[in-house]
């Protein structure tokens, strides 16, 4: 496990740190209130509120935000191996599917499992030097478990020549 990685995952739940970052580089997610509260090499936890800026007409999370949310915790998983690698590698969402199951009217916390594969997928690209497709998958879940989305996010990574 190189020290980049165990750097990024302390960082990343540490609010006021990640905060900053989502500030700077997604204010969207800043203005959310987007967390992360678990990553590691297997997984990653993120979550987002049922809050007035994030609510659409029909009194639950607005969809977008659930994808910000989704898209997040599969990318966390993918920047943990990739941020600052020399040489640089590129990261690019090429797809996103989803199904809508039930309204989002509280927390919604989202699930990725995938880590262990997308760290095998990201030795690959490094190895080959060619580009990899990762298809990693997130669970929107609700206070009581109960499954509210699902995101299936198709990423293109690449080492940058």
């Amino acid at each position: 496990m190189n020290q980049n990685s165990i750097r990024i995952r302390k960082l990343a739940v540490k609010s006021f740190y990640f905060k900053l970052y989502l500030l700077f580089r997604l204010p969207m997610g800043f203005i959310s209130g987007m967390r992360i509260k678990a990553l590691d090499e297997k997984k990653c936890v993120v979550s987002v509120p049922y809050k007035w800026l994030n609510k659409n007409p029909f009194k639950s999370t607005f969809w977008a935000v659930l994808g910000m949310g989704a898209e997040m915790n599969t990318a966390a998983l993918i920047l943990q191996y990739t941020l600052n690698h020399k040489p640089t590698i590129s990261t690019l969402p090429l797809k996103c599917n989803a199904e809508f199951i039930k309204k989002a009217t509280g927390i919604t916390k989202f699930i990725c499992n995938d880590g262990l594969m997308i760290k095998e997928k990201v030795n690959e690209a490094i190895m080959s030097k060619k580009a990899v497709i990762i298809e990693a998958f997130s669970e929107g879940i609700d206070k009581e478990s109960q499954t509210i989305c699902k995101f299936k996010f198709t990423w293109s990574i690449k080492i940058k020549s």
